[in-house]
C-alpha cells in the first residue's frame, strides 16, 4: 500500500559535509509519524541478525547481557525516531544506555570492535526496513537518501557514547588496580614481613601472582618502566620496583636503559624488603666502591656488599691477616695486595694471575716468592686464605 508523498522542505542542501546538525534539521518531522507504528518489530529483527552474524553475541538473550543488548537496540530505534520528530539531542537517560553498553563490553573483557560491529548490523537492518516502509509511504528518494545518511551519522554518535563509557570504565579499573598493586607492594616491603595470608589475598586482588622468587630494583629517579610486569612506586624520593626474578637479564637491562639502577638479589616474596635494602645500598656505593655502571646487579657483588655491612669486623680481619704488608710503601702494598688476591682466587695459577694483572708470568713468580716470604704457611691454611680474600676484597674495592 502506498500513501501520499511526504512533503519535504530541504532548504540549503547538505553540501556533502555530513554535519549531523544539518541532517536532523533537513529531515521532515512528519517522517516520525510514518515510521513509528511500522518499526515496533524491528528491534527483534535487529537482535536476530546481530546474533546470526556476530559470534560473541550468539548466545541466549537472558540475564544482564540479554537485557542490556535488548534495551540498547530498542532505545536506539526509538531515539532515532524521536530525533526525527524533534531534532533534539539524546536525552540523558537514553544516553546512559549507550554509555553503559561500553562499560559492559569492558566488563566482558572485550574492546569495542564487537559492539561497533553490532551497531553497524543494527543500522543496516533498520535502514533496510525504513527504506521499505518509506517507499510504500511515497517518501521521495532524495529524502530516503538523507535518511540513510542520518542513520549512519546517528550510529557514529552512539559509538562515541559507548567509547566514552568504555574509556571511563577502563580508567576507573586501571586506577583501582593501581591502588591494589601499591598496597601489595607495601605489604611485601613491610618490616617485619606481613602475614602470608594477607599478602596472598592482596596479590589475588592486584592480579599479580606471587612469583617463587622476586627482585627489588632501586632507581635513582623516576623512570619509564612500561612493559615490565612490576609493582612500582615511582612517586617518592626512593623509586623502587618489585618484579619476578628474571631468567634472562637482557629484558630488564633493556627496560631500564638510560636509567641508573640497582637490582637486588633474588629472594622469596617474604624477603622482598631485604632485596630492596641491598639494592638501595648498592646504588649508594656505585662509583665509590662498586663499578660505575648504569645498571648494577647485586648478585655480582654480594661479597663486597656483605663486607660493607660490618666495617669493624672487616678492619679486624684486615689487621690480622694483612699485617705482613703494613711495613711496605703504599706502592709496594698495592702491587703485592692485588697479586695476593689474584693468587688466592686462582689457586696459584701463574698464567691466570698474569692475565688478570696484565703482567709477565715471570713477574708473577717473583712476586709469589715475596708473598711466600711474608706470609709463609698462612698461604696454605684454608681458614687463613679465606679471611685474606675477604680482607683484600674489602680493602681493594
Amino acid at each position: 500500500m502506498t500513501g501520499p508523498p511526504v512533503e519535504t522542505n530541504f532548504g540549503p542542501m547538505l553540501g556533502g559535509d555530513g554535519r549531523p546538525g544539518q541532517l536532523w534539521a533537513m529531515l521532515p518531522r512528519e517522517l516520525a509519524a510514518v515510521f513509528r507504528p511500522r518499526l515496533l518489530d524491528v528491534a527483534d529483527e535487529v537482535l536476530r541478525e546481530i546474533q546470526r552474524t556476530i559470534p560473541d553475541y550468539a548466545r541466549p538473550l537472558d540475564g544482564p547481557f540479554g537485557k542490556a543488548l535488548r534495551t540498547g537496540v530498542q532505545a536506539a530505534i526509538l531515539q532515532f525516531i524521536d530525533r526525527i520528530a524533534t531534532s533534539g539531542p539524546v536525552p540523558e537517560e537514553r544516553r546512559q544506555v549507550f554509555v553503559g553498553l561500553g562499560v559492559h563490553e569492558l566488563a566482558q573483557g572485550r574492546n569495542l570492535d564487537v559492539l561497533q560491529a553490532a551497531y553497524r548490523v543494527g543500522a543496516r537492518v533498520t535502514w533496510r526496513r525504513m527504506a521499505e516502509v518509506g517507499t510504500r509511504a511515497g517518501v521521495p528518494s532524495a529524502t530516503l537518501c538523507l535518511l540513510a545518511e542520518a542513520i549512519f551519522a546517528y550510529i557514529d554518535e552512539l559509538s562515541a557514547l559507548s567509547i566514552e563509557g568504555h574509556a571511563a570504565a577502563q580508567a576507573r579499573a586501571a586506577g583501582a588496580l593501581e591502588r591494589r598493586r601499591r598496597r601489595l607492594l607495601d605489604l611485601l616491603l613491610a618490616d617485619p614481613p606481613s602475614p602470608s595470608r594477607m599478602v596472598q589475598e592482596a596479590a589475588t586482588a592486584a592480579e599479580w601472582p606471587l612469583p617463587h622468587r622476586l627482585v627489588a630494583v632501586a632507581l635513582d629517579g623516576p623512570a619509564d618502566v612500561t612493559g615490565l610486569d612490576a609493582l612500582e612506586d615511582l612517586e617518592d624520593g626512593t623509586p623502587r620496583l618489585l618484579l619476578p626474578a628474571p631468567a634472562d637479564r637482557r629484558a630488564l637491562t633493556a627496560a631500564l636503559a638510560g636509567q641508573r639502577a640497582a637490582v637486588g638479589p633474588p629472594v622469596p616474596p617474604r624477603q622482598a624488603a631485604r632485596s630492596l635494602a641491598t639494592a638501595q645500598e648498592a646504588l649508594r656505593l656505585v662509583g665509590a666502591v662498586l663499578p660505575d655502571e648504569p645498571l648494577t646487579w647485586c648478585e655480582d657483588h654480594l661479597a663486597t656488599l656483605w663486607l660493607r655491612k660490618e666495617p669493624f669486623l672487616v678492619t679486624e680481619v684486615s689487621r690480622r691477616r694483612l699485617a705482613p704488608l703494613t711495613a711496605l710503601t703504599p706502592k709496594q702494598y698495592s702491587r703485592l695486595a692485588h697479586t695476593l688476591l689474584a693468587w688466592l682466587e686462582t689457586c696459584g695459577n701463574v698464567r691466570e694471575v698474569a692475565d688478570r694483572l696484565a703482567i709477565h708470568p715471570q713477574t708473577v713468580r717473583a712476586r709469589a716468592q715475596e708473598l711466600e716470604a711474608l706470609f709463609a704457611d698462612h698461604l696454605r691454611r684454608p681458614d687463613d686464605r679465606f679471611e685474606m680474600i675477604l680482607a683484600l676484597r674489602a680493602t681493594l674495592t
